[in-house]
């Protein structure tokens, strides 16, 4: 349901200004499902919801940490 791949947020041709701008709209999204999280789960609504949330701020963790790779030289130890 939320399976993201990087060809999917951020087309390979994209230069590091771009991705950083695209890296910095999904820690916000990321820093957004926390705070809604929070909220509906201080309200005791639906725990099928809380988990979706959980689930989508995963995967944009996992997306963040992807993109933030691409952002680092490869250094050949």
């Amino acid at each position: 349901m939320f399976k993201l791949e990087i060809a999917d947020i951020v087309p390979m041709d994209l230069d590091n200004e771009a991705i950083k701008q695209k890296l910095a709209g999904l820690v916000s999204e990321h820093r957004d499902l926390d705070a809604l999280i929070a909220h509906v789960a201080d309200s005791a609504e639906d725990q099928l919801q809380i988990q979706r949330l959980k689930k989508r701020k995963l995967a944009l963790k996992d997306m963040i940490a992807r993109l933030e790779s691409l952002l680092l030289p490869d250094i050949i130890a």
